[in-house]
């Protein structure tokens, strides 16, 4: 990942960089990493994780549909 530092700015090329990071979802990685997970709460977590990104999807498109 790559930053440009433009006119000595290296306060808004930190900003940039980190919310790349945040886009990436670097932050939120380096958060479940830092203690183990089992494999049994990692696939209960990535369940829940997909019900909701699933039932987001289902309000998007009743409310693009005027439901």
């Amino acid at each position: 990942m790559q930053v440009h530092v433009r006119d000595n700015n290296v306060d808004q090329a930190l900003r940039a960089l980190k919310k790349k990071l945040q886009r990436e979802g670097v932050f939120r990685e380096m958060k479940l990493r830092r203690h183990f997970e089992k494999p049994c709460e990692r696939r209960k977590r990535e369940g829940a994780e997909a019900v909701r990104r699933y039932r987001k999807l289902l309000r998007k498109r009743m409310e693009r549909e005027g439901y």
